[in-house]
């Protein structure tokens, strides 16, 4: 079994896409409160979505969430397909400060190539997925930034679809047009529903900048899923959200967990800032990894750990 304490030794369908925490903090868990359906999201939450890890303990959380503290949270993409195990597809880092009112997010490249937690040997961090599912996941990625993380989400790409639908679409800056899936998307302010969003976040192979464009179109329909998410009176879709969610989504949150974060946190995505970690590609035995130097580490696991601690970031 894979435990915290490894990261300091050298059944879903597709991935993840969106700050489903953040979602349930920013609609559900304050319309929870403003309208009568508190338990039917508390059943939904604690008997559908939970599934805990051992490599966190959720006690230590709930106190940084009780007094404030910056928290961070991994949100998991997983594309699993039929008679697969599955691999991420996307792995972020979103951190939360709530005293200076602001959001991180830190994008891992998926192909990056770093010590399996309780495998013992390199290999992608994407991998890790397929050999321990969420909880080397977390170890893993633990370990490569020398973090700890608080909580983790995972969902897949359908519900991303579905739940850009649920808000009513999102609206994202995009800087260079392509085709992609029997869409055009021209450049500058875009509407998009749920199958467009799966087509731009999906586009790689014709980006000058392969994974990391990608990854930056990753983010954007994040904060598009959390601004238009924030502003929404959601009284008439929490059936259709509470599907989506039930559906496709895995976290080691439970309601009460989200009903803190939603007290606590809230102000945090006034001022959101987004890190893309870049190393360099190279082929080992054939396969394709990318090497991350040190110093790439190392100034992304400062960015994590000291977040909050010098104030607002501009």
């Amino acid at each position: 079994m894979v435990t915290r304490q490894e990261k300091h030794k050298p059944k879903k369908k597709k991935w993840l896409w969106i700050t489903l925490s953040i979602l349930l903090i920013l609609i559900i868990g304050g319309c929870a409160y403003a309208y009568s359906i508190y338990q039917n999201v508390k059943s939904t939450v604690d008997t559908e979505l939970h599934k805990p890890v051992e490599g966190i303990d959720v006690n230590v959380s709930k106190k940084k969430v009780e007094e404030k503290e910056p928290i961070n949270i991994l949100l998991l993409g997983v594309d699993e397909r039929k008679n697969d195990t599955g691999r991420s597809d996307t792995m972020i880092v979103m951190t939360l400060d709530p005293d200076n009112n602001q959001m991180q997010l830190v994008s891992i490249p998926r192909d990056t190539r770093t010590l399996i937690v309780g495998k013992g040997f390199q290999d992608k961090i994407n991998h890790s997925y397929a050999f321990g599912g969420s909880d080397m996941s977390v170890a893993t990625v633990e370990h490569f930034l020398d973090i700890d993380l608080d909580y983790y989400v995972r969902m897949n790409m359908e519900g991303l679809a579905q739940l850009v639908n649920a808000v009513g679409g999102i609206t994202v800056n995009n800087d260079q047009q392509f085709s992609q899936g029997g869409y055009t998307f021209d450049t500058g302010q875009i509407h998009l529903n749920g199958d467009k969003a799966l087509a731009y976040v999906r586009m790689r192979k014709g980006d000058p900048q392969g994974d990391i464009g990608r990854n930056q179109r990753q983010r954007q329909v994040i904060e598009g899923i959390i601004d238009k998410g924030a502003g929404l009176n959601v009284v008439g879709q929490i059936n259709d959200i509470l599907n989506v969610l039930g559906d496709n989504m895995v976290t080691n949150m439970k309601f009460e967990d989200m009903r803190n974060l939603a007290m606590n946190y809230r102000s945090a995505r006034k001022n959101i800032s987004t890190y893309q970690m870049v190393g360099n590609g190279t082929r080992i035995d054939g396969i394709y990894y990318m090497i991350m130097p040190e110093e790439e580490v190392a100034k992304a696991h400062r960015m994590i750990t000291e977040f909050g601690t010098n104030g607002a970031k501009n």
